[in-house]
């Protein structure tokens, strides 16, 4: 029960998540926590706070668990919002490097080995 002279918009009471997300769902594209996430683009006067804080965030690449944090907000709404602003092409999603693609670590020890005897 609210009164008239009460703010609808109490700040004390929490915003419900997809309210956040404007109801969107998280499939339209899957991110890890180490997906580096950077900015194609500025923020726009129209953008809701958080892709906006988003865009002024990974101005250099940030991962999608640093995202996260720093907007301290869950995994899966981070997800749902930078989906959202790769379609649009505001930010780039950068995947990591998989384990196969890493040296092998007797090369890399062979290597080591080499450069000392030089």
């Amino acid at each position: 029960m609210t009164s008239e002279n009460q703010d609808p918009w109490d700040e004390a009471q929490p915003v419900p998540l997809y309210v956040i997300t404007g109801g969107a769902d998280s499939s339209a594209k899957s991110f890890d926590l180490v997906t580096l996430i950077a900015s194609r683009s500025e923020p726009e006067p129209s953008m809701s706070p958080e892709p906006a804080a988003i865009l002024s965030m990974c101005q250099y690449p940030l991962s999608v668990a640093e995202v996260s944090a720093y907007l301290t907000l869950p995994f899966s709404v981070v997800t749902v919002l930078l989906s959202q602003l790769v379609a649009d092409e505001h930010v780039e999603a950068i995947a990591p490097v998989p384990v196969a693609a890493y040296p092998d670590r007797g090369l890399l020890e062979a290597v080591i080995h080499g450069l000392r005897k030089l």
